[in-house]
This record gives C-alpha cells, structure tokens and sequence, in this order.
C-alpha cells in the first residue's frame, strides 16, 4: 500500500514513519527540528560532499564520474567528439544493460557495444561487456571503489581482479 503524505516525515531507525511532530517528540523524548532532520539525510550528505561552493544554499557540484548506458552513450561520446574532447574528463563507466536485457536471446545493438568499446579505448573509459551488470549496480561498485583518472580503458572484469 502507498500512502501519500502532505507534509514531510520523520524515519525513526529506518523502518517506523512519524508525520506528526507531537508524536515524535513523544517516541524520541526530543523536540521536532526540521534543520537537523533535512541534514541527517543522505541526499544532504551526498549534495554536501559533491559542493564545491561551501555554500549549500548555493550549489556547485563536482560530480566524481559519470555512467550510461547503451541507449545514451553514443550521442554522448559523438557530442563530445564533436566538441574536441580528447579523453574523457573523470571517470566515464560505459554500460551495456538496457538494451541487451530487452531482447530474447541477447543483444540487440552489438554495434553500439563495439562502439563504446573503442570510445573507451580511445578516451579512457570504464567499459562493461553486455550481461555483466546494470548501470545502477555497476555505478554504487564504482563509487565505492577508488576512482582512476588514468587515460587507459579497463574492464568490469579487469578492474575487480
């Protein structure tokens, strides 16, 4: 069941949902602060540590590396080409999930892989075979990992050996 709420809640130990202000107070022992609550979250922690202005009412992001997936990256990398681009700025993971996982059998657009293959071995950038990963699991592994920003392509398959 979805419930929808009109005003913002409170996530006491990351299952029980408090609406009401009152209430919490009366499970907690302390006073509601909306502040502290919209800090304690991880899209603050996440907007906090990617700001580069110091500033959080006036954001400026650094973003630690980039991913797509077959269905975007060729416009992408032949925009960037276009552009003069001659390695890919931060770390750039290239996957094969969206396409290749709709169809029967196997891939569909092999060509955009070979493709992406190449643009990683030309540009530096992350290149993940079809059926190895999906773009959301494959992007939580590499924030996870210590970033590269050498110009040398690598593999799913490399980089985790």
């Amino acid at each position: 069941m979805i419930k929808l709420y009109d005003t913002g809640i409170y996530l006491l130990g990351g299952t029980q949902i408090v609406a009401d202000e009152a209430q919490l107070e009366a499970l907690t022992g302390r006073a509601a602060d909306k502040e502290a609550a919209r800090r304690g979250t991880m899209a603050w922690s996440i907007l906090r540590d990617h700001n580069t202005s110091g500033n959080m009412d006036d954001l400026k992001l650094k973003f630690d590396s980039m991913t797509s997936h077959d269905i975007t990256y060729v416009g992408i990398i032949q925009t960037a080409r276009a552009s003069g681009m001659a390695e890919f700025p931060l770390p750039y993971v290239l996957t094969n999930c969206h396409n290749s996982l709709c169809a029967v059998g196997g891939t569909i657009n092999e060509d955009d892989h070979k493709f992406a293959l190449s643009a990683a071995h030309k540009y530096g950038g992350i290149y993940v075979p079809p059926n190895m990963g999906n773009i959301h699991s494959v992007n939580r592994a590499e924030e996870s990992s210590p970033s590269s920003s050498s110009a040398a392509p690598t593999t799913l398959q490399s980089r985790r050996s």
